[in-house]
């Protein structure tokens, strides 16, 4: 067989190696259902946006009241599972601005993908560590990383600044790090959507992350400047439509001018839906699996 003819396979032979890696790849970051028949959204009532859009139907007596065996203290236990806290711990991790505490739960190095949970006015890791309140969501994405083999991280956000901003972004470069090549998402709340909006006009912090899920937060009015727009990272709006903090029409017109401009995203607005309630209610293996795919 001529030389040329050889080196011709060879080439054939590792770009039909590498392809089929990448499809194992794509095909692990599809996470697994876990108690997909409770965390599930509701009634679907109506799309928009060629079904971008979804109007989620959300009762306060039954997704409240009748989810939790002590209304907004203690889910029912059918919601969790401890066994996670097996993979948990707190951390104390040394940015290049200053030192950021977190709870992490999962494996730290080689992660198949990276959630970072960052809480709002009040809160700290605690918050997004909390197994039994939210209705128990908290101890889902736990128990979804540790299952797909991916680590998710709840730090304590000491301000919702440029400073607390770069402590954000810190840690989304030594997820990176840790894990090279693989996907980071960064999941925002209520007033820690300030923190969104910051690293979303860090250049470099956005080079580095998958996606971003906004849960309940301030719309950003000059999002379209921002490094996050100019790279179409993918957004995922999460918002109770009578949320009294931050009006939902608002991030709904954000919404529209992300999708106007070509960028994925998806909006789950829940009827009658207060400020908390995204917290409770967001679907966080549907809307990782959906950011996972862009």
């Amino acid at each position: 067989m001529p030389q040329s003819t050889v080196h011709c396979l060879r080439r054939l032979l590792l770009a039909a190696t590498f392809a089929a890696m990448a499809a194992q790849d794509a095909a692990a970051l599809t996470l697994k259902p876990w108690k997909d028949e409770l965390f599930g959204y509701g009634r679907l009532i109506e799309t928009a946006d060629d079904g971008a859009l979804r109007v989620v139907d959300y009762e306060e007596m039954r997704d409240i009241n009748g989810r939790d065996q002590i209304p907004e203290r203690r889910v029912k236990s059918a919601y969790v599972s401890t066994a996670v806290k097996k993979a948990q711990r707190n951390l104390t991790i040394d940015t290049p601005t200053g030192p950021l505490d977190v709870a992490m739960t999962g494996k730290e190095e080689g992660a198949a993908f990276t959630v970072i949970f960052i809480h709002g006015r009040g809160g700290d890791r605690r918050l997004g560590n909390n197994d039994w309140n939210f209705g128990g969501n908290f101890n889902r994405i736990k128990n979804l990383a540790v299952q797909n083999g991916g680590v998710y991280y709840a730090p304590s956000v000491p301000s919702f600044d440029d400073k607390g901003a770069a402590l954000v972004s810190g840690l989304i470069l030594r997820a990176r790090a840790l894990s090279p090549d693989r996907p980071v998402i960064l999941a925002c709340a209520s007033m820690g959507s300030f923190i969104c909006a910051r690293v979303a006009r860090d250049a470099t912090a956005v080079k580095n992350l998958a996606g971003m899920v906004l849960m309940g937060g301030a719309a950003d009015g000059d999002y379209a400047r921002t490094a996050a727009f100019k790279a179409k990272l993918p957004v995922f709006f999460a918002h109770g439509d009578s949320d009294s903090v931050y009006a939902a029409n608002d991030q709904v017109a954000v919404f529209r001018k992300l999708r106007k401009a070509g960028i994925p995203t998806r909006f789950v607005l829940f009827q009658t839906g207060g400020h908390g309630t995204p917290v409770r209610m967001t679907d966080w293996r549907e809307t990782l699996n959906w950011l996972l795919a862009q």
